[in-house]
């Protein structure tokens, strides 16, 4: 049975954008962005809402990445190697190669999902990621801390939802950046 995890990268604060939509604080350096890399070899299907599928569309073009660095161009290939449902109801077709679109979020269809795939899934997206988390379907719950304080923005978590989680891994990066792998528990 497949996981299905939610990964973010956030402030200390706990949001994963400001309030004007801004994340470039939380890019990741080599080190962080090599670890991020290794741990998303693992996903066979990203479910991606609108916004992050606009964000995340970036990798799918392999020539973009010819003269990156090494770690871009790894993540390049993760990402294109991986299927992909989009939850739109305001987009008609898809740019990436792999990719589906459904225009509702159906918890039993992500049951049967991870009951039948080989690979692990990702949520992508808090938006999406909250229907996830109100139907009891995340599995694990990545997080990258970032050292910073941006004091509003787009929350990682939704609010009013509590989850008895058990830490599994932990992390400290050369940066400040701290990676916190929780499992959630019955």
């Amino acid at each position: 049975m497949a996981r299905l995890i939610y990964s973010g990268i956030m402030s200390l604060d706990g949001y994963i954008a400001d309030e004007h939509g801004d994340f470039n604080w939380s890019a990741p350096d080599e080190e962080v962005h090599a670890f991020v890399n290794d741990l998303e070899r693992s996903i066979g299907t990203y479910l991606l809402g609108r916004r992050m599928y606009e964000i995340m569309v970036f990798w799918e073009n392999a020539d973009s990445f010819a003269n990156e660095s090494p770690v871009m161009q790894d993540f390049a290939s993760v990402w294109q190697s991986a299927d992909k449902v989009v939850y739109s109801t305001t987009l008609e077709t898809m740019s990436s190669a792999r990719t589906r679109l459904e225009t509702a979020f159906d918890p039993d269809a992500i049951r049967q999902l991870k009951a039948t795939a080989e690979r692990d899934i990702s949520v992508g997206g808090p938006h999406l990621a909250a229907q996830a988390i109100a139907a009891g379907l995340v599995d694990e719950y990545h997080l990258f801390i970032n050292p910073v304080v941006i004091g509003g923005g787009t929350r990682y978590l939704p609010d009013g939802v509590r989850l008895p989680l058990e830490l599994r891994e932990e992390r400290r990066f050369g940066n400040g950046v701290v990676y916190l792998r929780y499992r959630a528990t019955p």
